[in-house]
């Protein structure tokens, strides 16, 4: 199969996701300033779980310049990424419907983990699917980001049962070591493209 349809699929779930999460957003009950920022919670939830959704689809991009040739096992880890990605809107709701309680919080974290693995299991599916040679595994080199991440977000985990602020200052700590698109495989492309 062509990877463009891959893409296509991926980017139509991932829009329908932001889609969800916007509205979700509920306008002011007043028409004063205090309305508003009762609603600045609910808002910056939106920011958060927005920004996580938006650097998936950033790295999901990079990922697919890569070269293979998708089967059936990568259109299944790609599913398997879709499904716990559009979970995010729940635990987005429930955080803030919650005021960020330990469970919630919790559970949001675990809906920032389980994508992060999922993406983690998608790369290795390409990898297995190129071979030896990959060039994703050359391009990836340690994945120190995704598994510092991972272990970020089980320790946010466990933390929200300590402080709920706690996971909270670690989920905007890993969106912001991710803010900037992972480019170890634009630089990859871009070098291998220079040397044929």
């Amino acid at each position: 199969m062509d990877k463009s349809r891959l893409e296509a699929f991926s980017d139509g779930v991932i829009a329908i996701i932001i889609t969800i999460m916007v509205l979700e957003l509920k306008a002011p009950h007043g028409a004063d300033l205090g309305a508003l920022i009762a609603l600045a919670s609910a808002f910056l939830s939106y920011v958060l779980s927005f920004l996580y959704v938006a650097i998936y689809w950033h790295n999901h991009h990079h990922l697919l310049k890569v070269h293979f040739k998708v089967d059936g096992r990568i259109l299944w880890a790609n599913t398997h990424l879709l499904f716990w990605l559009s979970l995010i809107p729940f635990a987005t709701a429930w955080l803030d419907e919650s005021h960020f309680a330990p469970i919630p919080t919790a559970i949001y974290g675990v809906s920032l983990l389980v994508p992060a693995v999922a993406f983690s299991i998608l790369q290795a599916v390409i990898i297995r699917a190129q071979g030896r040679d990959s060039e994703l595994r050359k391009a990836l080199g340690a994945d120190w980001k995704g598994k510092v991440s991972i272990v970020a977000y089980m320790l946010a985990i466990v933390l929200a049962f300590v402080d709920p602020r706690l996971p909270l200052a670690v989920y905007v700590l890993i969106a912001l070591l991710w803010l900037v698109p992972d480019r170890r495989i634009e630089k990859w492309v871009r070098h291998e493209s220079r040397r044929s």
